[in-house]
């Protein structure tokens, strides 16, 4: 008899190839390799498998991976072990099936929902004020981020002849060394070239650091000038990465509740 569950798993698996969670469940028991105390066993195997399975990442997964998906029979996935060579199976798009899924990762797929939506809703109302609450919003979130001599060390510049400068960040207390930054509410269609980031990085006389933020995207030819750039660093944050730092550091939002996800302790029932 095996003294873990996931010992027992890769047995049943080794010499019978692939099986549903279920299957794998009833191989255990037939041969007598663990002793169950659970009520619903069978969801105790589910999880041990989907724990140490490759391309299944959630807070309780282990690092180390034992299995993974080759298929699925009827509505339950097939499942191997990770160095088995056995032709794969065609898989179904992803998050299909979601039926051998347990909590915790039902949990974050909720939560990556919840926090798509909640990006979405970040840049609607940027969108809805205007250009000056958006610099001085970049400003804060960069001195939230750890920018600057400290919490007073930035500045918004932008005027209507700024030559593209909308902020600035002191990164020491006498001002020797700065942070230029240009922001750019643009809707989400209206995408920043390479021309913009030309200007910019022209604008940054005596600067070697500059952040360009827009609440859009930039096209892959502005993407590869900044790669090719030497004698300055210019950082780029678009849209899913500004309401990415947003959500991270709190900016503009409030706490409503938080979820602690637990995961049971194995040490500690030996």
């Amino acid at each position: 008899m095996r003294t873990r569950i996931v010992d027992a798993i890769m047995e049943v698996l080794k010499e019978n190839g692939s099986l549903t969670y279920k299957e794998v469940y009833k191989k255990i028991i037939e041969k007598d390799l663990y002793q169950f105390g659970a009520r619903k066993p069978e969801n105790v195997v589910n999880g041990e498998i989907r724990c140490h399975c490759e391309g299944i990442d959630f807070p309780s997964a282990s690092p180390v991976k034992y299995f993974k998906v080759v298929g699925t029979r009827g509505k339950d996935n097939l499942y191997a072990l990770k160095d088995d060579k056995s032709p794969e199976v065609k898989m179904p798009p992803k998050n299909t099936i979601e039926d051998d899924m347990v909590p915790e990762e039902k949990i974050d797929l909720t939560y990556l929902f919840y926090k798509s939506s909640l990006k979405k809703a970040i840049l609607e109302h940027i969108m809805d004020c205007d250009p000056g609450f958006f610099e001085n919003l970049v400003v804060k979130l960069l001195l939230e981020m750890g920018y600057g001599a400290d919490k007073l060390s930035g500045e918004v510049v932008g005027k209507p002849h700024d030559h593209g400068i909308d902020g600035i960040i002191y990164e020491d207390r006498l001002g020797l060394s700065k942070i230029y930054i240009q922001a750019k509410r643009y809707d989400a269609k209206n995408t920043v070239g390479s021309a913009e980031l030309q200007a910019f990085c022209g604008a940054l006389e005596g600067v070697q650091k500059g952040v360009f933020i827009t609440t859009s995207t930039f096209t892959r030819e502005a993407c590869k000038y900044v790669d090719r750039l030497w004698e300055k660093s210019i950082k780029l944050i678009d849209g899913d990465l500004l309401a990415e730092l947003m959500i991270k550091y709190g900016i503009g939002l409030e706490k409503v509740q938080t979820y602690t996800v637990y995961k049971i302790n194995e040490d500690f029932y030996q």
